[in-house]
């Protein structure tokens, strides 16, 4: 059905915006006039692009919302989020959800037509906040899910800046050894007419395909990497890809274990909140990027379909920690599955949090060791010729 945005006054002279479907603009006026609104202008919608939240957009209007609609009604909670922000796209998408909540719509159905603004777990919690009545509960647990979420890849972005940052000065300074320094020596071992030593003759000819052969080699990566990316589009390829980052010793670990802090997170949230169990993993599922670990969600939603337990399938799906396995079941056994499922949120995060520190205190050392090797080999090179005419000489 087509939409139609209007502009209309209430009985009281307020104006309205907002938009409203209907088949042709004479029922959008019918419809308004039923609604006690007189309408001024009636347009077939013009289609606009939707913007996203940022992380902290989302959260700021999650706990605004939490608190505004503890004590204002849903409609003048909205208007007033959307009048304060500052930014355009969120102040835009603030002020359409308000108009859909205005024109009859619940919370969760006005926000599912905001495009990629709200997420799809974010929408279903929010539906059973309305459904329970207890919405204000639900958009704080929501906040304080997202702000977990926020500061745990705050924390990683933190903890490797300093080492891609100093690895990245480490590669250039090996550059620019081998493209500016070591040729200007190899000028002068050509006049001594000498056979070179083997690490020379290595480092000069490694030297001379950077100098030669530079920029076809970093077409040749910028070219593998485009490559790359369009064979991750292949289901079977990124299945595979998937499957090899979880074997990889220290990744494939860190990989599991955040997703299954997250999924433990999410699930107490879901489970004390009353949504149904399989509708929530349903739509997790399809926000983990990992296809290996996107199978495994999927294949617990149809596990607890056919009757199972939660944690039997968890362990059907084999990619989740025992710890968590232990603690779910626990929780099912004691009927504390909430309780249970955030208690293993956090030991995991703790986990997370101190494997992280750990690998990355490590990494750091690790490259700073790596660079003074590569640098030593290069002077060394360079130091074999001269000691060997000096021997010569004496």
């Amino acid at each position: 059905m087509p939409t139609f945005d209007y502009s209309a006054l209430d009985p009281q002279g307020r104006p309205r915006n907002g938009s409203i479907q209907a088949n042709d603009a004479q029922q959008a006026h019918a419809r308004l006039s039923g609604r006690r609104l007189l309408p001024l202008q009636v347009k077939p919608a013009v289609p606009r692009r939707v913007g996203r939240f940022r992380t902290k957009e989302l959260v700021l209007f999650t706990r605004q919302l939490a608190t505004l609609v503890a004590t204002t009604p849903l409609e003048e909670a909205l208007r007033t989020i959307g009048s304060q922000s500052e930014r355009r796209g969120l102040r835009e998408v603030t002020l359409a959800t308000h108009a859909r909540v205005v024109e009859g719509f619940r919370l969760s159905e006005a926000m599912a037509r905001q495009g990629q603004a709200f997420p799809p777990l974010y929408r279903a919690m929010v539906s059973a906040g309305e459904s329970s009545g207890a919405l204000p509960q639900i958009l704080e647990r929501l906040a304080d899910l997202l702000e977990r979420q926020q500061q745990v890849r705050a924390k990683l972005q933190t903890a490797l800046a300093y080492p891609i940052a100093l690895a990245a000065t480490a590669v250039l300074v090996v550059i620019a050894l081998m493209t500016f320094v070591v040729p200007k020596v190899v000028e002068q071992f050509d006049s001594m007419g000498r056979a070179l030593p083997l690490l020379t003759r290595i480092v000069i000819g490694l030297s001379d395909v950077l100098v030669h052969a530079g920029v076809p080699l970093l077409v040749a990566l910028v070219a593998a990497g485009i490559a790359l990316g369009r064979l991750l589009r292949r289901p079977g390829f990124r299945l595979a890809f998937d499957r090899g980052l979880l074997r990889l010793p220290l990744l494939g670990r860190l990989l599991r274990d955040v997703h299954a802090a997250r999924m433990a997170r999410t699930l107490s949230i879901m489970v004390s909140s009353g949504l149904p169990l399989m509708e929530g993993l349903a739509i997790t599922a399809h926000t983990v990027s990992n296809r290996v670990l996107r199978a495994a969600t999927e294949t617990m939603v149809a596990s607890i379909r056919e009757g199972g337990s939660v944690s039997s399938a968890m362990r059907r799906a084999a990619v989740f920690p025992p710890t968590l396995l232990y603690m779910v079941s626990s929780g099912e056994n004691s009927g504390r599955l909430p309780e249970m499922l955030e208690r293993a949120a956090d030991y995991l995060e703790r986990e997370f949090n101190t494997f992280t520190s750990a690998a990355l205190s490590l990494l750091e050392p690790a490259i700073i060791v790596l660079l003074g090797g590569v640098v030593a080999v290069i002077v060394l090179s360079i130091l074999l010729p001269i000691l060997q005419f000096n021997t010569l000489v004496g």
